[in-house]
């Protein structure tokens, strides 16, 4: 068992060899007594090789242990240097699968309560999960507004091209973002046919979309006073051109072909403005492509399945219903 402790460098695949409660048995309601959820079976890189854009310098992996109690992980990673998807195959999976994207303002990655906390949720209902640990666009890499996209393009074939071997149906696999990757989720869902990477293998012949998109309290606007501060900074620098704002601005680059979104935030959220998602939301109205969206009054910001303890608790429950409704699965 690897120890916890404040601060934890080196790689995320050191971490992934430490096969933390690798053998448990885990329902999704909460985590293990000594506050590890179960490891991910496997991981995979998303590029073969250094990533595309890569800095001369290539940032140092970290982890760093936020929570205060000793009965869970929060775990958020920086220096992601190659970018990955850690994956929970689910023990009697459906066919059905989905590919998580935790938050973080683009500052870091909080792949517990955003990633393997929701991948144990999604295992114990028969959904195949993986964790996508994307590139952070302030740590030099070239094109630094496209990094986490181009990864979420990438993960979403890779996925695609190994359906098969991991008992998954291609035309079954669903994108769920938070917060900052709620950002790159509606991205994607926004921009999956434009080409923002070199073809590099077979994998990139393959579809980049959703079957279903799922932004959750997403950032959105990259302009206004709707727009997040710190994830804008992040992704666009710190003068960016009225341009780069629209392109990045998923509202308005929702187009007919994107997929059926699910989206919830909670009106009081004191980080990112619940306009973010009204804003979405019209948007795919506009282009006649469906969309269920559940404001909840109060919530906050960031609370995911193990913050949500009033109403706001449901929005897990209520996705998976809406999924079933688009014959997510079976």
């Amino acid at each position: 068992m690897i120890a916890r402790r404040a601060l934890m460098t080196g790689t995320l695949e050191a971490f992934a060899a430490g096969r933390l409660m690798a053998s448990a048995t885990h329902t999704g309601a909460a985590p293990s007594a000594s506050g590890a959820w179960p490891a991910p079976l496997t991981s995979f890189p998303l590029w073969p090789g250094t990533p595309p854009g890569a800095p001369a310098q290539l940032p140092v992996p970290q982890i760093t242990e936020r929570a205060h109690d000793a009965s869970y992980h929060d775990r958020a990673i920086t220096g992601v240097a190659a970018p990955r998807i850690d994956w929970f195959p689910a023990a009697q999976p459906n066919g059905s699968a989905v590919l998580l994207i935790p938050g973080g303002a683009y500052l870091r990655i909080a792949f517990d309560r955003e990633g393997y906390e929701m991948a144990a949720w999604f295992n114990a209902r028969g959904v195949s999960a993986g964790v996508l640990f994307y590139r952070l666009p302030d740590e030099g890499w070239v094109d630094r507004a496209n990094v986490a996209s181009a990864d979420a393009q990438r993960a979403v074939r890779l996925l695609r091209t190994r359906a098969q071997a991991m008992q998954l149906d291609p035309a079954r696999l669903i994108v769920m973002g938070f917060s900052a990757g709620g950002h790159v989720c509606a991205d994607l869902a926004a921009r999956w046919n434009q080409p923002l990477y070199t073809r590099v293998d077979a994998a990139d012949m393959l579809s980049a979309r959703p079957d279903l998109a799922a932004p959750i309290y997403p950032v959105v606007a990259m302009r206004g006073p709707e727009a997040h501060a710190v994830s804008r900074a992040m992704l666009l620098g710190a003068s960016p051109t009225p341009e780069e704002e629209r392109v990045h601005s998923p509202d308005l680059m929702i187009g007919p072909q994107s997929p059926p979104c699910f989206i919830i935030h909670a009106e009081d959220d004191p980080a990112v403005p619940v306009a973010n998602s009204r804003l979405l939301h019209d948007a795919l109205r506009r282009a006649k492509v469906p969309v269920e969206m559940h404001l909840f009054e109060k919530g906050g910001h960031g609370f995911g399945l193990r913050n949500a303890t009033g109403p706001n608790a449901a929005w897990a429950e209520l996705f998976m219903a809406w999924a079933r409704s688009h014959t997510m699965f079976g």
